[in-house]
């Protein structure tokens, strides 16, 4: 049975819409939307770990321990899950994640004792594992490579709105009952997954140019991964270098999750009770984070810049990476004094005074651009990554190495995030860095792993060209012989 018979036997039960323009904007829009809802079922623990610790009669460093835990087991279930992803219907793969995190999610909200609190964690960790690698490997056959940084830029960014939706939920709720926000986000995660049961899942090498040549373009790529390839992956020089930085980079990363309860304790420093300090601060780590919407800038000038040079993406990464840490620091150690909150506020009263504030108090107002410009510039990292993990690899083993990148990045993110949680404890315990200062000068301590990760974008640099010109070279053969 040839190519072309195999397509049409396929497809014979599938109406005339489906794969449509229409439908692959609905498939775009519930698979963006799914993937932003599991980072906000990853976000709603951090900015609620003193009021968890607080119920469950644990350590604030334990809680940061579950967190840590839970990043961990998403990185090391991503390789599996991103492997099958190469070799199976993505689709199926992706709904039964979604429904093993939702799942553990909503369950996480009915925890009376830290053993089923993180029990729960991991269950839903791993879900998420399958969202992150299958789901990349999804996206990046939707995506033209000339876009590509400025297509995985919006990707990002509806991650980035994931994670503020979940603090915005602990700004809402959280503070009167911690499980309230589990289960708003797992509810949200199984009303989007009914709908992409009705999505499609699109051809691997779907936007390859290279692959136009093939005279029945809806011929589906019949290249898969195997065993045998796995170690081929690192024959790939960028593949070892875009891996390797994200160990050193997710350490510094990892600790930036605790910025909630930096700012946390900057408002208790004023006076202001826990339930007031959970609030103001989450909402400042909220706004804090526009500065993360220049990502789309930073995709698109790296599509332009990789248009005149491949090394482009590269440059624009390290750049970001280096140029970020003096504003981290900057923000991390001023205090938000001028603060003016009334105690125990409504939502009404909470968003005015926290506006407000921004334009009475000069330190507030010069927080507030610390934080744009150190997220404007970390922000091109995201994109830029994303798109040079896809250039340098074939569509059927971009999933893979994918997971390989996640567990590599959930390491150092994990110990990032559990190293500052016991760091926290450890200079609060001396007696002379009280919080907040304890916070500060951990999260400043982990800034120096950004330095190791500008090194490894430099030595990518130098390798990208070539690995681009193979794999496109890989998929105009593979188009020739059909």
């Amino acid at each position: 049975m040839g190519i072309t018979q195999r397509f049409r036997v396929h497809n014979l039960n599938k109406p005339a819409w489906w794969g449509g323009s229409k439908h692959t904007t609905f498939t775009v829009i519930v698979f963006v939307i799914l993937a932003s809802l599991d980072n906000a079922a990853i976000s709603v623990v951090p900015p609620l770990i003193k009021v968890i610790a607080q119920d469950l009669a644990v350590s604030e460093g334990s809680v940061g321990i579950v967190t840590a835990t839970s990043i961990f087991v998403t990185s090391i279930t991503a390789m599996p899950w991103g492997y099958m992803g190469d070799l199976w219907n993505r689709k199926t793969l992706l709904l039964t994640g979604t429904i093993i995190w939702t799942s553990g999610s909503f369950f996480t909200g009915l925890s009376t004792n830290y053993l089923g609190f993180l029990s729960l964690q991991i269950i839903t960790a791993i879900g998420l594992g399958c969202i992150l690698s299958v789901g990349f490997s999804v996206i990046t056959d939707f995506v033209s490579p000339r876009r590509r940084g400025l297509a995985m830029s919006f990707w990002g960014i509806s991650q980035g709105i994931g994670l503020i939706a979940g603090n915005f939920l602990v700004v809402l709720s959280g503070t009167t009952d911690w499980a309230i926000p589990f289960f708003v986000v797992s509810g949200a995660g199984v009303i989007f997954g009914c709908f992409y049961i009705f999505a499609f899942d699109p051809n691997r090498g779907r936007s390859e140019p290279e692959l136009t040549q093939i005279p029945n373009k809806d011929i589906p790529y019949k290249y898969r991964i195997s065993k045998s390839d796995i170690p081929d992956l690192a024959s790939t020089e960028t593949n070892v270098w875009l891996i390797l930085q994200g160990f050193t980079a997710q350490f510094a990363y990892g600790s930036l999750v605790w910025i909630p309860v930096l700012m946390q304790g900057k408002v208790e420093a004023l006076g202001y009770s826990t339930d007031t300090a959970v609030s103001v601060g989450t909402l400042f780590a909220i706004i804090f984070q526009t500065g993360g919407l220049f990502a789309i800038l930073s995709g698109h000038l790296g599509d332009s810049w990789a248009l005149i040079d491949p090394r482009g993406r590269a440059y624009m990464s390290a750049i970001g990476i280096l140029g970020a840490i003096p504003f981290f620091l900057a923000l991390f150690f001023l205090p938000l004094n001028g603060l003016l909150i009334p105690e125990h506020p409504n939502l009404q009263d909470l968003f005015t005074s926290v506006l407000s504030s921004f334009f009475n108090s000069p330190l507030i107002t010069l927080a507030f651009f610390l934080s744009l410009m150190a997220l404007a510039l970390t922000s091109a990292d995201s994109p830029n990554w994303f798109a040079m993990i896809s250039d340098v690899n074939l569509p059927e083993r971009r999933g893979t190495v994918f997971g390989i990148a996640s567990f590599t990045n959930g390491s150092g993110r994990a110990l990032g995030n559990g190293l500052t949680g016991m760091a926290f404890d450890f200079f609060k315990g001396t007696g002379r860095f009280p919080p907040p200062w304890n916070y500060a000068i951990c999260l400043s301590l982990f800034q120096v792993f950004f330095i190791p990760t500008g090194w490894c974008y430099f030595q990518a640099s130098k390798s990208i060209s070539k690995d681009m010109s193979n794999v496109k070279s890989t998929l105009r053969s593979r188009a020739q012989s059909g």
